[in-house]
């Protein structure tokens, strides 16, 4: 019986010995190594369950980018693009290279980027072939056109490799190491898979804007009539879920370009968050995690059943599905669409505070831009005992190299270009703060994004909203009034008021570190304290 492995070409290339590569596996021969060397297990309807163990996120404080030449006077070095040198470098290689000699890896020949004119062809090599299986879901796989181009960036992905911080300049035993001269990315000491997906939107978010092309954390998708609208927001204000619409089609849940010739999807996949996932909520997410092929991470399941439980949090509450796009069955194949006609900034207040959606002036576009606001909630992290507020500048400032006032430039430019109309949309908390309010209905958000995307909002009247500096409807289709005046919706209006200060004041603290990059418009566009 043969194995139907494939064993491709050497990895001299790379600088790693070994007769154990395993090239461009499909699918079930993915499942088959990764229950082989029990990395995994079978859930009962088909997906393939595994654990990334300590690490269940990101390690952005473990993230390094290497100084060199070439790239060393555009990089905006700081806490979020921590610099490696070129000695601890080296080391790290050697060290990397030489625990990779005579392993059993795992190689896939993909692409990043929709767009041929701009796509990036990418080698990942990993330990794990689970890992293998995510990589295959999330980017492009079209293994033959990428290797016979040859790969213009390596990610080499080795979770037991255990880095040095006295001898590589480390933080702690893991590290995400950017090396753009050597198009090379070496990921050690984490399981967590999404550290693979990131790294390569950090190149893109680096390579595309100096081809005049915007690189942007936001999910995308097309109306009946062909407009297409991007949502931004950061992890937990519901971009993949208000994207995935049965009445409109998906270009892509995540990573976006856009170029002189439209909206492009980075990617081939999309990597959900599965906690408390429901069939009634969110459909489509939800049959993907019913799936063969579908990689679950840390989801809880039944030892003796394999029978899944998205409602518990055991591991983190963190748990997330990647799955190809195809999965979804309104995506849109080709991964490409028009310039935007809307975009939609996501944010989930839990203070209780913002309305539920706002229209933006293109000035305050870039404003809630580059402020790229949310809240973190009691018990998502240590020592959060109450609502915190989280700037990420352009809504994903760990994964942007350049300095952020170049990517506001570009989508003002746009914006202004193309006639976009921008929303505001907050997700977040109604009637109160968190664990005193509710969570914004989903129903109640996609009606009022439906609203917003078809036009029906274009004609109603609108309410100035003075601490924020808004303009909110006063009416929207299938939204009871009330809901879009959040002060209406607390017991004392009072408490709103001292919430809704306390917030447009952190607004306006954070700001300051782009008042003198910005012009005049754009700083009178943020609430006022």
């Amino acid at each position: 019986m043969t194995t139907g492995v494939e064993r491709g070409p050497s990895l001299d290339r790379e600088g790693i010995r070994t007769d154990r590569a395993k090239w461009n596996l499909p699918v079930a021969a993915l499942y088959e190594e990764a229950v082989r060397k029990q990395e995994a297990v079978i859930a009962a309807d088909g997906p393939l369950v595994c654990r990334t163990g300590q690490h269940t996120g990101r390690s952005p404080n473990d993230k390094f980018i290497v100084r060199e030449p070439a790239s060393e006077a555009n990089i905006a070095w700081g806490k979020l693009n921590r610099a490696m040198d070129q000695a601890q470098w080296d080391a790290l290689h050697q060290d990397f290279m030489a625990q990779l000699q005579d392993k059993e890896l795992y190689v896939l020949d993909c692409y990043a980027g929709a767009d041929p004119t701009y796509r990036l062809p990418v080698r990942i090599i990993s330990e794990y072939a689970w890992h293998n299986l995510f990589c295959r879901n999330l980017f492009i796989d079209d293994p033959a056109a990428a290797a016979a181009q040859s790969p213009e960036f390596t990610v080499i992905d080795q979770p037991s490799f255990k880095a040095d911080p006295k001898r590589h300049g480390t933080n702690t035993e893991v590290v995400i190491a950017l090396n753009f001269a050597k198009k090379l990315v070496l990921i050690g000491g984490t399981s967590y898979a999404g550290e693979m997906k990131k790294s390569i939107f950090s190149v893109l978010n680096y390579v595309l804007p100096l081809k005049n092309v915007l690189s942007m954390h936001c999910s995308a998708n097309i109306g009946p009539s062909g407009d297409t609208a991007l949502f931004f927001g950061l992890s937990g204000t519901g971009k993949t879920t208000l994207s995935s619409d049965p009445d409109r089609e998906l270009i892509g849940d995540d990573e976006h370009g856009w170029s002189d010739r439209g909206v492009f999807n980075f990617e081939g996949g999309c990597y959900a968050k599965t906690i408390k996932l429901s069939a009634e909520a969110e459909p489509q997410i939800y049959a993907t995690t019913r799936r063969f092929g579908t990689v679950l991470e840390n989801v809880v399941l039944d030892e003796a059943t394999r029978v899944l439980d998205l409602d518990d949090g055991l591991y983190t509450e963190n748990t997330r599905a990647a799955y190809p796009i195809s999965f979804i069955d309104n995506a849109v194949p080709s991964g490409v669409g028009n310039h935007p006609r809307n975009i939609v900034m996501l944010t989930a207040d839990a203070f209780g505070v913002l309305p539920p959606i706002a229209r933006l002036t293109p000035h305050g576009a870039m404003y809630h831009f580059l402020s790229g606001y949310t809240a973190k909630v009691a018990g998502t992290e240590k020592g959060v005992t109450e609502p915190k507020a989280t700037f990420s500048t352009c809504f994903g400032a760990p994964f942007l190299p350049l300095p952020p006032g170049r990517y506001a430039k570009m989508l003002g430019e746009k914006i202004a270009r193309h006639e976009v109309r921008v929303w505001l949309v907050n997700t977040g908390w109604s009637g109160g703060p968190y664990g005193i309010g509710r969570r914004m209905k989903i129903a109640f958000t996609r009606a009022m994004i439906t609203a917003a995307l078809s036009g029906a909002l274009d004609n109603v009247a609108y309410h100035h909203d003075e601490r924020f500096n808004l303009d909110v409807p006063v009416s929207c289709p299938d939204v009871p009034p009330d809901v879009l005046k959040p002060r209406s919706t607390w017991p004392d209006a009072a408490e709103y008021d001292a919430q809704a200060l306390k917030l447009a004041k952190m607004f306006v603290e954070n700001f300051k570190a782009f008042e003198a990059e910005v012009d005049a418009n754009v700083r009178a566009a943020g609430p006022r304290a």
